[in-house]
């Protein structure tokens, strides 16, 4: 098992809990030791010195042509929007305004921008991986509609982020109560007589139990299934997701809907219970009885206890923490993880301290190079070993999304795939390659690296690989040197000058694509 303050570990931990350490991070870290840096990250404040000013000074490019009832926009704003409630942003929703779409999509696009810069600035560097995990999770394609993309700020903000490291059963219930979620999956409009399943499926196959628990292809009675006749059943099948659909009926939004003939839900889009929407008669979820015309909202908050308490999300859950945070599904692992997810049920911090036992553990030391960076990984870990004070840009959004990760745009539920395979086809990995290319020549204007002062092209390569692989690798350098028709004793010119910056930057983008930087 490698040393706890080990510059190599530490480099691949920080990327794998992280996007990647910046110029100081393993010094710090080697200091705090790898329990020590954990314990700092599971405990973020709002304090973020780094990050506030960016997110306060950034300006993001809108432009659009003239329309009927609105003029072109070509210009530089603020990100004016992430903090507005859902009542301020509803109206970009709602449709009833004329305005070009780019508008109504702007809260997104500030969301993305925030996200990119957070993920190269950030002092919560874990935090920022498992709101990404959380959102891959409970996916929402905010590319589907303009109404989605007006909803992804608070979704993101009060949503994702204040639960990513806290209670799971509170984590659920801000979701299916979310005006983005509700949209998706179709719960708003989901009435008495006409329960629309959607919602209630993904709740069941994605969001808990998951589809190892997926029961249906064996068993089509609830009786049938093993342990429900003493009220725990293994898994789960149609009648159970038919019977929570029902009990989710009336969970809706305030979205100017009429009630009746002579009322209409105010526009807001706020989380709205509408009881006479509401099945209130009896139900059966999970092998447990439900009390019929119980009190207003308490049949959807049975269904969400009962998921949120079922052993096989606890295994669901704790593989997918693995699978992100490890790069594979260790069996003792995920059965340790899993027993503490449920001893941890009703801990604030249930989700923390899960990934507090994953990060702190045997596999996860061992697990260099199990697992492929992400995309958003590759950019955001260059820039930071880089030095690159970087900005986002509406190229290096589209070149993450070329690679294979479209921020908040995946298109089904599922979320994006953890799967390596998913990136490592030829042309994601000339994507890739690209993206190390493109932020090291500034081919999107988000910043330059900081080239390490060096006499020589081998002093540079060698600078290089510490920052970006930690250690250096003497055959590798030599070989990109080579590659290059560059000596190792050779100077790379004058300190300051561009070419100089430019010969040394192009080296940072060879290092950074051997596979040592990939795979961590």
């Amino acid at each position: 098992m490698p040393s706890s303050r080990d510059p190599v570990f530490l480099t691949y931990a920080l990327a794998r809990a992280g996007y990647g350490p910046a110029p100081g991070d393993i010094d710090k870290a080697a200091r705090q030791g790898w329990s020590g840096w954990v314990e700092e990250q599971l405990a973020p404040t709002a304090d973020d010195p780094v990050l506030a000013p960016r997110l306060a000074s950034t300006l993001l490019r809108i432009r659009h042509g003239g329309g009927d009832g609105w003029d072109a926009v070509d210009e530089m704003r603020p990100l004016e929007r992430l903090g507005k409630p859902i009542e301020a942003l509803w109206p970009l929703a709602d449709g009833k305004r004329k305005m070009d779409g780019a508008e109504r999509r702007r809260p997104r696009d500030e969301v993305v921008a925030a996200t990119l810069l957070a993920a190269v600035h950030s002092r919560w560097q874990l935090k920022e991986l498992i709101t990404a995990f959380w959102h891959d999770h409970f996916n929402v394609d905010f590319y589907g509609s303009d109404t989605l993309a007006a909803t992804l700020p608070v979704y993101d903000r009060e949503v994702i982020r204040a639960h990513a490291l806290g209670n799971f059963r509170q984590f659920l219930e801000a979701v299916a109560t979310s005006a983005a979620m509700l949209t998706y999956l179709s719960n708003r409009s989901s009435r008495a007589g006409a329960a629309n399943e959607n919602y209630a499926r993904e709740l069941f196959e994605l969001h808990t139990l998951g589809r190892d628990a997926y029961l249906n292809d064996r068993y089509d009675r609830w009786r049938a299934v093993p342990g429900a006749l003493s009220g725990q059943p293994e898994g789960y099948i149609d009648q159970d997701v038919y019977e929570a659909a029902r009990a989710l009926t009336g969970w809706s939004l305030e979205d100017g809907a009429g009630i009746d003939g002579r009322r209409k839900l105010p526009e807001s889009g706020r989380f709205a219970y509408v009881e006479s929407w509401h099945d209130g008669y009896q139900k059966r979820v999970l092998a447990t009885e439900f009390q019929p015309f119980a009190a207003a909202m308490a049949d959807g908050r049975q269904v969400l206890d009962l998921v949120a308490a079922h052993p096989a999300t606890a295994r669901h859950l704790a593989g997918k923490l693995c699978q992100r945070l490890v790069g594979g599904r260790p069996p003792r692992l995920v059965a340790a993880a899993a027993a503490e997810w449920s001893r941890q049920a009703k801990a604030p911090d249930q989700i923390a301290r899960v990934v507090r036992l994953i990060l702190l553990s045997p596999e996860f030391a061992a697990a260099r190079g199990a697992k492929v960076r992400r995309p958003l990984a590759v950019a955001a870990g260059f820039a930071r070993a880089a030095g690159i004070d970087l900005l986002p840009t509406e190229g290096l959004v589209n070149a993450i999304a070329g690679a294979g990760q479209r921020l908040f745009g995946w298109p089904t539920p599922t979320g994006l795939p953890d799967e390596d395979s998913q990136f490592l086809g030829a042309q994601a990995l000339r994507q890739r390659w690209a993206l190390t290319l493109g932020l090291a020549e500034n081919w999107w204007g988000c910043g330059n690296p900081t080239p390490p002062a060096a006499a020589t092209f081998g002093q540079a390569v060698s600078a290089w690989q510490i920052m970006l692989l930690g250690a250096p690798d003497p055959e590798a350098g030599n070989a990109i040197l080579a590659g290059l028709g560059w000596s190792a004793d050779q100077s790379p010119g004058r300190p300051g000058m561009p070419d100089t910056a430019r010969k040394l930057n192009r080296l940072a983008a060879l290092t950074a694509m051997a596979p040592a930087f990939h795979q961590i």
